[in-house]
């Protein structure tokens, strides 16, 4: 079987639907019990087949990520045995330091494209995976883009298969929200971990009711350190169909949730108009595992 000599895929935005702080080890990392899901929205990471890693950046959000061997693409992809080397090409659509994956899911789609990329290569086989958490928690549940609960530091991942898709207006105001920041700043790091979810919810207002009894723990340590969460925060609170807004991550992207696409949509255009200078998109949230598969040609 040849290798195929380019592999697109789509790194989706991650969101935070609940974040709930449960606790603190002893080395340091945060304990977290977490609803995850995946937008339609996101960036596109070209591999192309070569003769050595080379890094490239593009794109409206490109200007700050770094195309050296920091890059969390270039990081993930050593960890690739075996794999061929490769040119990447990120088209950079998503905010840095958002709360919506970004470098994160950057990373976990170079290894998706890397893996189908390598005939033969199990990525189960050895301890890749571990060492991945290491690069960053949430590349992990980035890895699978698909609906689940987290918990642990990241790396205990139940799909959740009955979520409705949800449509939501992702706003970030650019601003970098860094996370390190956001947990030093929190008062209170040991909190009660999330309910069961209910085996079936009837539709999308059924989930944004129980939804609305859940918390992100993070968003109040992460406002203080920087006010334009609450602005976003009250934006989309005051539009007439949102019916809950919240933090995704540690910021400083929020969502609001909608009944229907065409009220997000509608919601997305006014908002923009009102804030020009913000990042505003309307996105579908549920399970995007066949969107995220990689793409030859």
């Amino acid at each position: 079987m040849a290798t195929p000599q380019v592999v697109e895929v789509l790194a989706p935005a991650k969101i935070n639907l609940t974040l709930h702080v449960t606790g603190q080890r002893a080395d340091g990392y945060h304990l977290l019990d977490s609803l995850v899901t995946f937008a339609d929205v996101g960036d596109v990471l070209r591999i192309e087949i070569g003769d050595a890693f080379e890094m490239i950046t593009q794109g409206p959000e490109a200007e700050t990520v770094p195309d050296g061997p920091e890059n969390l693409v270039l990081r993930a992809a050593a960890l690739l045995e075996g794999a061929p080397k490769a040119v990447f090409t990120l088209t950079k659509n998503l905010p840095v330091a958002s709360g919506i994956g970004g470098g994160s899911a950057d990373a976990a789609a170079a290894f998706r494209g890397l893996s189908a990329a390598t005939p033969g290569y199990d990525p189960k086989a050895d301890d890749v995976l571990e060492r991945l958490l290491v690069l960053g928690a949430d590349i992990p549940m980035c890895l699978a883009s698909t609906t689940a609960r987290i918990e642990g530091i990241g790396e205990i991942i139940s799909p959740v298969g009955h979520l409705p898709t949800l449509h939501a207006v992702l706003i970030n105001p650019r601003v970098a929200v860094p996370t390190p920041a956001v947990f030093k700043a929190m008062k209170q790091r040991t909190n009660p971990p999330m309910p069961d979810i209910p085996p079936v919810f009837s539709g999308v207002s059924d989930c944004i009711e129980w939804l609305r009894a859940q918390r992100n723990d993070m968003q109040e340590a992460a406002t203080a350190l920087e006010p334009a969460i609450a602005a976003v925060q009250s934006a989309l609170e005051g539009h007439r169909a949102c019916q809950l807004a919240r933090m995704s991550g540690s910021g400083a992207t929020c969502f609001g949730l909608f009944e229907t696409a065409q009220a997000a949509q509608l919601a997305a255009r006014e908002l923009s108009r009102t804030y020009p200078q913000w990042w505003i998109r309307a996105a579908q949230l549920g399970s995007q595992s066949d969107r995220a598969a990689p793409c030859f040609s």
